[in-house]
């Protein structure tokens, strides 16, 4: 009796090795799908837009995607903006008046003579400033996150109306500035390498440095994390800090490529910047917010309102196209975070 049961506790592990084994390869390939599944969206979409017959004479021309390239490069550094306080659960809506305002200022100034790079390090403080104050009152004051820079951006929108009365601003901006905002270098326009070099930053920060793991850390578990010792409301207050920054970028290379500031850049930004934000937890790394993802993310919507547009279709269709885009983000990032959870 005792050499039988010894044979079935010898025999267990080797018929569990098997079914571990058909496991692993499974839950790899599940793995490559959900992380790559959306970059497949992406190209489908191309491809049907290069061979649909209302699109295919426009949509796959170099013309067409040079457009498509340098004109979301704004977008997609406000996306990436607003992806640092969402990586440890905090929204900032003032990304969109953050860049609006760096854009008004910087353009009045270079209209009224001001030196260009002076101008610029002055618009990139702007979106600081405005970072800081979202800071004090998110830590200090202990207002949501979600409450302070919705109003902080709705004073924004009172100080451009006040300073533009409503017009866009176009006047004397600088010849270098607006040939680094239109040219091309290599047949790529000039602003895809700005972006690729915020987007390069922001990776190191998030995923290289002891700052992204915090981050990353009281995304997952605040609680845990300030009983770990992290400084909660150090970090949190540097992701608004940091986002105002990047967000005063944005604004500076918005003036470089319209050769002017227009007051209603916000309302253009906010929605599809944080569409991307959302969506990247479904691309590259899912469950997880990151610069991958938000880059798939903003030339996918990018592909399907360029498309939609060449069709012939309405400007609304491309509000309906960010709203869903931002509704379906937070569900999948909601979901593919808690299927993450051990």
């Amino acid at each position: 009796m005792s050499s039988v049961t010894d044979n079935i506790a010898v025999g267990e592990p080797a018929r569990s090795e098997p079914a571990e084994a058909v496991r692993r390869p499974r839950r790899s390939v599940r793995s490559f799908l959900e992380a790559y599944a959306f970059l497949g969206l992406l190209v489908g979409a191309f491809v049907f837009f290069s061979l649909w017959p209302r699109t295919s004479a426009t949509f796959p021309t170099s013309a067409n995607l040079q457009v498509l390239l340098g004109s979301n490069t704004v977008v997609a550094i406000t996306a990436l903006a607003a992806l640092i306080p969402l990586i440890c659960n905090e929204w900032d809506l003032s990304i969109g008046g953050s860049a609006a305002l760096s854009s008004v200022f910087v353009a009045q100034f270079m209209t009224n003579g001001m030196n260009p790079l002076l101008a610029l390090a002055i618009g990139i403080g702007i979106g600081v400033c405005v970072g800081v104050v979202n800071a004090l009152l998110v830590t200090r004051m202990g207002v949501n996150a979600v409450i302070t820079t919705l109003g902080i951006s709705i004073i924004i929108t009172g100080i451009i109306s006040l300073k533009t009365g409503g017009v866009t601003v176009a006047g004397n901006i600088s010849q270098g500035v607006t040939d680094f905002g239109t040219l091309s270098w290599l047949g790529i326009p000039r602003t895809v390498y700005a972006l690729v070099l915020v987007a390069v930053v922001v990776y190191y920060l998030i995923d290289h440095t002891p700052y992204g793991r915090y981050l990353y850390a009281l995304g997952s578990n605040r609680s845990a994390g300030r009983l770990a010792g992290i400084r909660v409301k150090l970090v949190v207050g540097l992701t608004f800090v940091i986002a105002g920054a990047v967000c005063g970028a944005a604004g500076v290379l918005q003036v470089a490529r319209s050769g002017g500031a227009n007051p209603h850049l916000a309302d253009a930004l906010l929605l599809p910047a944080l569409a991307a934000a959302f969506l990247s937890a479904a691309a590259i790394r899912p469950g997880k917010y990151n610069v991958g993802g938000v880059l798939v993310a903003v030339y996918f919507l990018a592909v399907l309102n360029s498309g939609l547009n060449l069709a012939g279709a309405q400007p609304y269709v491309a509000n309906f196209v960010n709203g869903g885009a931002l509704i379906i983000g937070v569900g999948l990032a909601a979901r593919l975070g808690e299927r993450r959870e051990p």
